[in-house]
């Protein structure tokens, strides 16, 4: 890939760019959902984007308002992370797995105006999490809200299921027609490519979810170069089984496909491996999305002998280290022989750095690739902010078209990740080879990555600092075989007191995550620290390997 290219979709809308993608591939297969069987060409897409975008209006949204999307992957998702995009609303992208503590949050910090949701996700129910964070939300009459808590929420519209009080999807897009296309039309001619489209959340060492800022130019040029990388042309069909309210899925997933024309394919609602890998077969697919354990998953399968994977060439694997062992049987036993590795975050759009298709498989395991083309990358000493030479280990930051526009209604927040000079600051720690590859060494911040998905110890810590036995607590990463890293509380409890280990995991589970659920529990009577009285987190961390004999899973995750 030439450096030098400027991306088709540079200076283009998000709206604007499917539209050129539906008039060059009409005909061709845009998005297919497997479980529900919908197929969808680009023509056809295009046309359900501009309903809903038409019925969008005729509920009265404004150019950047915050609209919510809380579901699993599913059609109507996609349609209105474009329809949204196209009268310039801005998509707010809210974790389906949250419980009522964490929806109420962002809710009200993300300001949203309206709501969109299915009434289940996995075993969750939706309908009791939203009485709970919103209690107004019991007596909403079609799809019309008034919440003290949450004052700019008005909508309240369902993507499937008994959601009483909601506007059902067929009703909202029943209202289309009292909009002309005219009207949609000149919404468009007042958006620009600069315009901020996207409020995905990143939570922080505070343990308070932060709203990175995407415009659309971030993540539409994101989305091409990640597809240029693994030479997407419009007859490749990528099989996306990571979440669609993560950059995995609605930047490198859909705005890829759109950006280079191919195909979305759709394997479940949520990761299911034999879904995903009857999806491969099935649909033909030429590339697959994961993070290691979603792979480890697919191999482990018992259909993996069965199914039939030749149509397989690329795809992306990220979100966690990746082990040399199963990085060689993804490119030889799947026959994924391309597959590339990407390095990034949600405030970088989300990729910095990617691997390309032909890099030497000891370049695609030991490092990240190289800066996406027009992005900086340098690597800082980070008490100094002095730059290091390649070979040394310090803070990576980056500068160009991926930078977010900044956190939503956190100034200080912003200034402490952006400095004045444009830098994003990862708090990750790399170094840089002589042939300009970049390697993760480790971590400023606190943040655990478990399968995938991000999580921070000081959330966990606040909500068990709730409970009346926990006098003090703290929750490090230990490294896990099967899901990178896993969650680990050391936990002092308050003279007197007593408690399970089940029951501290049942405290968590009601109002958090089930993914941030310490998997591994210890009560001591003290924590190893500094000679200031710091705690030394790394110092538990070495221990906990040590106790449970975690030092293969320790090396792996180095690797």
């Amino acid at each position: 890939m030439s450096d030098t290219a400027v991306p088709w979709v540079k200076g283009l809308t998000i709206g604007a760019a499917l539209r050129e993608t539906a008039r060059r591939l009409p005909d061709q297969d845009a998005i297919v959902f497997c479980t529900t069987g919908v197929r969808c060409s680009w023509a056809d897409f295009d046309r359900r984007v501009d309903e809903a975008a038409r019925a969008l209006l005729a509920l009265g949204f404004q150019k950047g308002d915050h609209f919510g999307v809380w579901s699993g992957n599913c059609l109507e998702w996609v349609i209105l992370q474009f329809a949204t995009a196209r009268i310039g609303v801005v998509l707010v992208t809210i974790n389906p797995s949250y419980r009522a503590s964490e929806l109420k949050y962002a809710l009200a910090q993300s300001e949203v105006r309206g709501l969109a949701l299915s009434d289940r996700f996995k075993s969750a129910d939706y309908r009791a999490i939203l009485e709970e964070a919103c209690p107004e939300f019991a007596t909403a009459s079609h799809g019309e809200i008034g919440s003290q808590q949450f004052p700019k929420l008005q909508w309240l519209i369902s993507l499937r299921g008994e959601l009483p009080g909601t506007l059902p999807w067929d009703e909202l897009l029943a209202r289309a027609s009292t909009v002309t296309v005219d009207e949609l039309t000149r919404r468009e001619a007042t958006l620009s490519a600069v315009d901020p489209i996207n409020i995905q959340y990143t939570s922080g060492t505070t343990g308070f979810p932060k709203g990175a800022m995407l415009s659309h130019a971030n993540i539409l040029v994101n989305g091409y170069y990640a597809g240029e990388n693994q030479r997407f042309t419009p007859s490749d069909r990528l099989c996306i089984p990571v979440p669609l309210y993560h950059c995995f899925g609605c930047v490198l997933g859909t705005l890829c496909c759109v950006a280079l024309g191919s195909t979305m394919v759709f394997p479940a609602e949520t990761f299911d491996a034999g879904a995903t890998l009857a999806a491969i077969e099935s649909e033909r697919c030429t590339a697959i999305y994961g993070v290691p354990t979603m792979f480890i998953a697919m191999l482990e399968h018992p259909d993996y002998p069965q199914r039939s994977l030749k149509s397989l060439r690329t795809g992306i694997m990220a979100g966690s280290p990746c082990p040399i062992e199963l990085m060689k049987r993804v490119t030889h036993e799947m026959g994924a022989s391309e597959i590339t590795i990407g390095y990034g975050q949600t405030e970088a759009s989300p990729l910095v750095t990617q691997t390309v298709t032909d890099d030497p498989i000891d370049l695609r395991v030991g490092t990240v690739g190289r800066a996406l083309p027009d992005v900086e990358v340098k690597i800082i000493d980070p008490e100094t902010g002095r730059e290091l030479a390649d070979g040394q280990s310090g803070e990576l930051c980056s500068r160009g078209h991926v930078v977010m526009l900044g956190y939503f209604n956190m100034p200080q927040k912003t200034a402490e990740t952006i400095d004045a000079d444009g830098w994003l600051h990862s708090g990750d720690l790399a170094l840089r080879t002589p042939e300009g590859y970049f390697r993760i060494t480790g971590r400023l911040k606190d943040l655990i990555i478990r399968g995938g998905e991000n999580i921070y110890p000081r959330e966990i810590e606040e909500r068990l600092y709730q409970h009346p036995a926990v006098q003090d607590v703290q929750i490090v990463g230990i490294p896990d075989r099967k899901y990178g890293e896993e969650v680990l509380a050391w936990i002092k409890l308050r003279p007197g007191s007593q408690v399970t280990e089940q029951e501290i995991r049942d405290f968590c589970r009601a109002s958090l995550a089930h993914f941030k659920t310490p998997r591994y529990i210890k009560f001591v009577d003290s924590f190893p620290t500094t000679v200031t009285g710091k705690i030394q987190k790394f110092k538990i961390r070495e221990l906990a390997i040590q106790e449970l004999g975690l030092q293969d899973a320790a090396q792996i995750e180095t690797a």
